[in-house]
């Protein structure tokens, strides 16, 4: 069986359902899966959808172009037709901390995530031996205030080689440019603690622990040119109390940064996340 999934958004009409539906069964699909939401105040509908066809008689460019031709034309579609065959590839980006990095690497390496990692890379050198105890090539450029526009440049040039899908910045201590951005858009996920914009800096922790904090979180999201500030992927929370010290609350937010930021590697990998206006749909 040949496994596809597709994402679309149009203007809200009727029909829209009963097309797809109807598309794909006269094309000899299955619906395995269908959800659908209508943003009232944008008057926009959106749509994901899994079909299965048989090997025999499957033909996917023959499918995207007859679509294309049909329904896209009639309600004015965006769209995009994935398969599960191909596996995204994915680079790592990453800078000293190492929590995020071995908790991707162990899921990767259990199976858990449906994608391939050609390469990490790091401003730093110090967690290559990582990257060797999986195999996986590790790429040291570093970055500094002259040096950065050269960086950005091999760093694309890499991405390029290794025909890389999208990026996870895993505790990459670096601001991404748009020259990134824009060959990546809303493919570069990011990780970082919850206090923003409140607790700046180096230690938001110590800060956020000297105000007296009663949760603590983290956040995932697509990187754009503004900074911690693109659309949202994942979140979560833990409850703390004076009782707890600084070092548990540091414990617990590289808890929820693994937890979270592995949540919106699969549910981007699993072609669940849908982008509009700066928004996010998670069909979960």
């Amino acid at each position: 069986m040949n496994r596809i999934t597709l994402l679309m958004h149009c203007n809200d009409q009727s029909g829209i359902i009963a097309a797809v539906s109807n598309f794909i069964a006269n094309n000899g699909g299955n619906i395995v899966y269908i959800d659908q939401h209508v943003d009232r105040e944008q008057n926009i509908f959106f749509m994901r959808l899994e079909s299965e066809f048989q090997d025999s008689t499957f033909n996917l460019e023959h499918l995207k172009n007859t679509f294309k031709d049909t329904l896209v034309l009639q309600f004015k579609m965006k769209w995009r037709i994935y398969t599960a065959e191909v596996k995204p590839k994915m680079a790592i980006f990453v800078s000293k901390y190492d929590h995020c990095l071995y908790d991707i690497l162990g899921r990767y390496n259990s199976g858990e995530l449906h994608a391939e990692i050609p390469f990490i890379l790091s401003n730093h050198n110090d967690l290559k031996t990582i990257a060797d105890s999986y195999n996986i090539p590790f790429y040291h450029v570093p970055v500094t205030k002259d040096t950065k526009e050269a960086a950005e440049t091999k760093q694309l040039e890499l991405l390029q080689k290794h025909n890389i899908d999208f990026i996870v910045l895993a505790r990459y201590m670096q601001i991404v440019s748009s020259k990134l951005i824009s060959v990546y858009p809303n493919k570069i996920i990011n990780i970082h603690h919850s206090f923003l914009p409140a607790f700046v800096g180096a230690k938001p922790y110590h800060s956020a622990y000297k105000r007296g904090v009663k949760i603590i979180g983290a956040t995932s999201h697509y990187v754009t040119e503004d900074l911690d500030a693109g659309p949202i992927i994942e979140q979560d929370v833990a409850r703390v109390s004076h009782t707890h010290a600084i070092e548990d609350l540091i414990a617990k937010g590289r808890d929820l940064e693994k937890i979270v930021l592995a949540t919106a590697i699969k549910l981007h990998i699993n072609r669940k996340v849908m982008v509009f206006n700066n928004k996010t749909l998670i069909f979960y």
